[in-house]
């Protein structure tokens, strides 16, 4: 026995999967942001609460950096060809795609 729906009750049924699955997007999406501000907070402990250091620091502020300058930065700590006193170190623990979105988070911060 086949069972009919009506249009009402196939319409209910369709709003029902796109619920489901723009809830399930935005989840994915606030758990990826969630993860990237994280990652970034690992560079609080010198560089300040998102990236902004205290007025005359000697460490520079974070908030606000390009993106592709901070990559740069980023990896050249971790090859070793930017001196530094800690930022091998840190950096050599970070893939590329980390030291991408650090870099996307403090780019996206307003000074």
């Amino acid at each position: 026995m086949t069972q009919r729906f009506s249009v009402r009750h196939r319409l209910a049924l369709m709003a029902a999967a796109s619920a489901c699955f723009i809830s399930s997007a935005y989840a994915q999406t606030a758990a990826d942001a969630l993860y990237q501000r994280a990652t970034a907070a690992t560079c609080a402990n010198c560089h300040g609460t998102d990236g902004r250091t205290t007025e005359g620091s000697a460490i520079p502020a974070l908030a606000g950096m390009p993106k592709d300058y901070m990559v740069l930065q980023m990896k050249a700590f971790k090859e070793g060809t930017r001196p530094a006193t800690v930022m091998h170190q840190l950096t050599k623990g970070l893939t590329d795609a980390q030291i991408s979105s650090i870099a996307t988070y403090y780019a996206s911060l307003q000074r």
